[in-house]
């Protein structure tokens, strides 16, 4: 939940109090008076160079109530706490947004850290929380937004009423300005030359019914950890206009997706499935069909286990354009955060993934191939079958006393790591409770993560 709802305020022509004459308060005068506003400042001292700025009425007193007449916003920047606090109480009563400098139990709203590029504008904050992280965070940003973002922002700014007129239907209108503002017509007004940008949009428009049909994004979201995200996958969760997610894409990463996009959960529990897969493929097709971009998230990689071929078959058939984008399948990232290396020369030269649970329901692997010496097995989705997978392996010649491990929700703060034996790890599940997803691993990499664990927010099992 958020703490503050994060607002830009019109206060163009609209007089502000600042109750403070030092250098803070200069400091905060000059942000109201850089968005338009006409500034009081009210302090029994006041500096020069604060009362000779344009726009400002310096009244040299104390702070009275009446000081807030006509007032639209208040910020109190003064170094005594008795007088910021009747300054919030007051305006508070009014009904004013009021800001206490490094006081945020007094303030109604929060000054953020600002990186201007106007018309295009950037606030940071922490609620008060950490004022040096987010300057911090804005330093970050200040070369990734450069300066002349303001000149493409005013040009889009100029068009927009005309290409709203021309190109009537939201989705490939959202799609006719992506394809502008990140392709050729943006370069040119990067660079300065405007005219050549102009005449490139109005070809755009021109051309309004080839604006390209909707769209599929079939992204990897990976095994749960945001920062695991690619950035292509980051790129494409911003420009989509529906996301159908599954119960494998964690929470955070769904809400990483552009705020306002539709959001379609297609569920894909075990024995639970909202929509069947033959529906989800009817449902991105139709919703591409419609001139959106669909933005279809699935847990870890596609095409691993993931059902990604299935779906971009339809895709496929039925002529829709779509993108594929791999990720960190939970194989490699659960055991990585769980320090088992899935190879290692001393103890396994091969990996082999399988899926514990198929299509119609049944354990039914190829024991005699998994039960080989000096390899490693992961089990994708095995949970529920365990019993069967520890006696089968053991029934092909696998040492009871192999070292085994389930790993729940991997990459996650929910991760826990279970490990034991073919013979000992059924019976800790059952004591334990493992909650899905899981990923069970199979072979002597799993002694190596008491030497290698690195990630281990709830502790070992």
């Amino acid at each position: 939940m958020m703490d503050y709802l994060p607002i830009f305020l019109n206060v163009k022509g609209k007089l502000c109090l600042v109750v403070g004459g030092g250098e803070v308060a200069a400091r905060k005068a000059g942000v109201l008076l850089d968005a338009g506003a006409k500034v009081r400042v009210v302090a029994p001292q006041i500096k020069d160079s604060l009362s000779a700025q344009p726009g400002v009425e310096s009244i040299v007193a104390c702070f009275d109530a009446l000081h807030l007449e006509g007032i639209t916003l208040v910020i109190a920047a003064t170094d005594d706490r008795s007088v910021n606090q009747q300054v919030s109480e007051q305006a508070h009563t009014r009904n004013i947004p009021v800001n206490v400098v490094d006081d945020p139990e007094l303030c109604s709203f929060i000054m953020p850290a600002i990186l201007d590029r106007s018309p295009l504008m950037v606030a940071f904050s922490s609620g008060g929380a950490s004022p040096v992280l987010t300057r911090m965070m804005r330093g970050m940003l200040e070369s990734m937004i450069p300066q002349n973002y303001s000149r493409l922002a005013a040009f889009a700014e100029r068009f927009r009423q005309q290409v709203k007129q021309r190109v009537t239907n939201p989705a490939k209108r959202r799609i006719f300005w992506e394809n502008a503002l990140e392709g050729v017509v943006a370069e040119k007004v990067l660079t300065g030359d405007e005219n050549s940008a102009e005449a490139m949009l109005k070809k755009m428009l021109e051309d309004e019914d080839n604006i390209q049909r909707g769209e599929v994004y079939l992204v990897g979201a990976g095994p749960g950890d945001p920062d695991l995200l690619t950035f292509r996958a980051l790129r494409l969760m911003q420009k989509a206009d529906v996301v159908v997610y599954d119960n494998l894409v964690s929470k955070p990463i769904v809400e990483m997706a552009r705020r306002d996009a539709e959001r379609i959960f297609v569920g894909k529990k075990r024995a639970d499935h909202t929509l069947r897969q033959e529906e989800i493929n009817e449902l991105l097709v139709r919703l591409a069909k419609e001139g959106k971009r669909v933005l279809r998230l699935k847990g870890g990689d596609p095409f691993i286990f993931g059902r990604g071929g299935e779906e971009i078959e339809t895709l496929a058939a039925e002529g829709i354009p779509f993108q594929v984008v791999p990720g960190i399948t939970a194989a490699s990232g659960v055991a990585s955060y769980a320090g088992i290396p899935l190879t290692h020369r001393d103890y396994a030269q091969s990996c082999m993934f399988v899926t514990g649970h198929l299509k119609d329901g049944t354990m039914n692997l190829d024991w005699a191939a998994l039960a080989r010496p000096r390899q490693t097995v992961v089990v994708y989705m095995g949970l529920h079958g365990l019993d069967t997978l520890c006696a089968q392996l053991v029934a092909h010649g696998m040492p009871e006393t192999t070292p085994i491990a389930i790993v729940q929700q991997g990459t996650t703060r929910n991760q826990r790591v279970f490990t034991g034996t073919l013979k000992t790890l059924p019976g800790i599940a059952e004591r334990e409770q493992p909650q899905a997803p899981t990923l069970i691993i199979i072979g002597g990499v799993v002694t190596l993560r008491e030497k290698l664990q690195w990630f281990h927010p709830q502790g070992d099992e």
